[in-house]
């Protein structure tokens, strides 16, 4: 059954924004939900902007640039990982999440090796083994 990454993009504007002992009680119910239907297979939440890092790729160097992140504007705050039979099914679960407003969770489902050319899958299985042993002196 294809896998889905919810991603939570909360409404926020102050980096160091709490939810409420109430928001947290509708988010625990519908993560309760998800675990009774038998879908959810992971879910965190994340520290804000300003406890993290962005690596960025540049003319063959990456540059480590700490948080907060003045451009952002869209944060996430937290994923669950859900499996579901469909695009639709994977949107409908997070559709019943009880978001403010302003808040909006991207769906988007997880690439799996099969979803690769078997030239391609060939080739990260190789690299996925573990290398020979060899013995000195052989």
């Amino acid at each position: 059954m294809p896998r889905f990454m919810m991603f939570m993009q909360p409404n926020v504007s102050d980096d160091r924004w709490e939810p409420t002992p109430a928001e947290v009680t509708e988010m625990m119910t519908y993560n309760e939900e998800l675990t009774r239907a038998g879908v959810l297979l992971a879910l965190d939440g994340l520290h804000p902007l300003s406890d993290g890092a962005r690596v960025r790729f540049g003319g063959g160097r990456a540059t480590t640039l700490d948080g907060p992140f003045a451009e952002a504007k869209e944060v996430v705050g937290g994923y669950w990982i859900i499996q579901a039979g469909s695009l639709e099914e994977a949107t409908e679960w997070a559709r019943r999440c009880p978001a403010r407003d302003g808040d909006q969770i991207e769906v988007r489902r997880i690439q799996e090796m099969s979803d690769f050319p078997e030239d391609v899958q060939a080739v990260a299985h190789l690299s996925s083994e573990p290398p020979e042993q060899t013995v000195a002196g052989s």
